[in-house]
């Protein structure tokens, strides 16, 4: 019996996409196709496909010959500067890839969503924790509720199933991606090194000792691959975190020590402003430093970032859920952290 599963990785150059490939390459009986609007270069396991699943068109055209597809990973995500607005497009980006790929696949058995913690308000400001995946829902727009919903009715009758992945903040590598605190971070810390100033966190007054999680990318890959693979998860949400809390308070510290730099008490700053001015002392620490010649615009996260260290109030779910049903992975979140500076300095991204 040929067991052999076929993954479509939707948004396969995000900071998610890109590791839960990298995760799938290491097992055997998966091969890979990648969308992106980008593209990327293929290889004898993984097939990368340009396509703008704006345009319906192009996604039944891009779309419509992948017959092998079994599993849909979907991390796709267009930004929009109001939450209003992120509904249309988000939703639509889903609906044109099922339906394409769902009108030929005859053997899918799985559309894996990628979510967060919007789902629970914590966007919006301070929300009950720890968020549970039976928390209710809030007050509309929120772009992943109609992501869901249109889920669990297209999903009614059908021999496929689907699952909910609800990371915290995303640790991994990738570039030009719009959400990458760990990049964001280094980049910063680097600047500032640069310029002899020591590292100071630049979030709201109150942000600094409140509890926060992330997810690591990899254990988030892990996590994705076995919802979409053991069937007691099917049509439910998880809750995916490192399994630890900590305050920057603690973090910030151990970060400049990494870097070989002193903490300066907090001070509010908005990178997104601070930053913009920085891409020719950037490109002077790539001569300097030999880095590797990536654009600063391709580095820069400073928006999410802003937004992260805003959070004056606690943000965590709760995972046990995920540990009832069976996946019991963990990662330490500074040796995370640690780990992926490591990797950022071996690709010559930082110095």
């Amino acid at each position: 019996m040929n067991t052999q599963k076929v993954a479509l990785v939707v948004g396969a150059q995000g900071v998610i996409g890109r590791n839960l490939i990298d995760h799938l390459r290491g097992l055997e009986d998966w091969n890979i196709i990648g969308l992106s609007r980008r593209g990327g270069k293929s290889d004898e396991r993984v097939q990368h496909i340009a396509v703008d699943l704006l345009d319906a068109d192009d996604a039944r055209v891009k779309l419509g010959g992948l017959r092998q597809v079994t599993h849909i990973f979907y991390a796709a995500y267009q930004h929009r500067p109001t939450w209003a607005e992120l509904v249309a497009p988000n939703l639509a980006m889903l609906m044109n890839t099922l339906e394409s790929v769902e009108a030929v696949a005859d053997n899918l058995q799985h559309v894996s969503l990628m979510q967060g913690y919007k789902v629970y308000g914590g966007h919006l400001g301070p929300f009950k924790t720890p968020a549970r995946e039976t928390d209710a829902h809030f007050m509309p727009p929120e772009f992943m509720f109609d992501q869901q919903t249109y889920l669990e009715q297209r999903q009614q009758g059908k021999s496929w199933t689907w699952s909910g992945i609800r990371p915290a903040v995303v640790g991994g590598f990738a570039l030009g991606n719009p959400m990458n605190l760990a990049l964001a971070i280094a980049v910063y810390a680097s600047v500032s090194k640069e310029l002899d100033l020591p590292l100071r966190f630049p979030g709201k007054p109150g942000a600094y000792d409140k509890l926060i999680e992330m997810t690591d990318a990899g254990l988030l890959a892990k996590a994705t691959v076995w919802a979409a693979t053991d069937p007691r998860c099917d049509n439910q949400a998880f809750n995916i975190g490192n399994g630890d809390l900590f305050r920057w308070s603690e973090m910030w510290p151990k970060i400049a020590s990494y870097f070989d730099m002193e903490v300066a008490p907090p001070l509010p700053l908005s990178l997104t402003s601070v930053m913009a001015d920085k891409a020719d002392l950037w490109h002077e620490m790539i001569e300097k430093h030999n880095l590797a010649p990536h654009s600063f615009a391709d580095l820069s996260s400073w928006e999410f970032s802003d937004f992260v260290f805003s959070w004056d109030y606690d943000m965590f779910g709760d995972s046990s859920k995920a540990r009832r049903f069976g996946f019991h992975e963990y990662v330490e979140t500074e040796a995370m952290f640690m780990a992926i500076f490591d990797d950022f300095r071996r690709r010559k991204i930082i110095p």
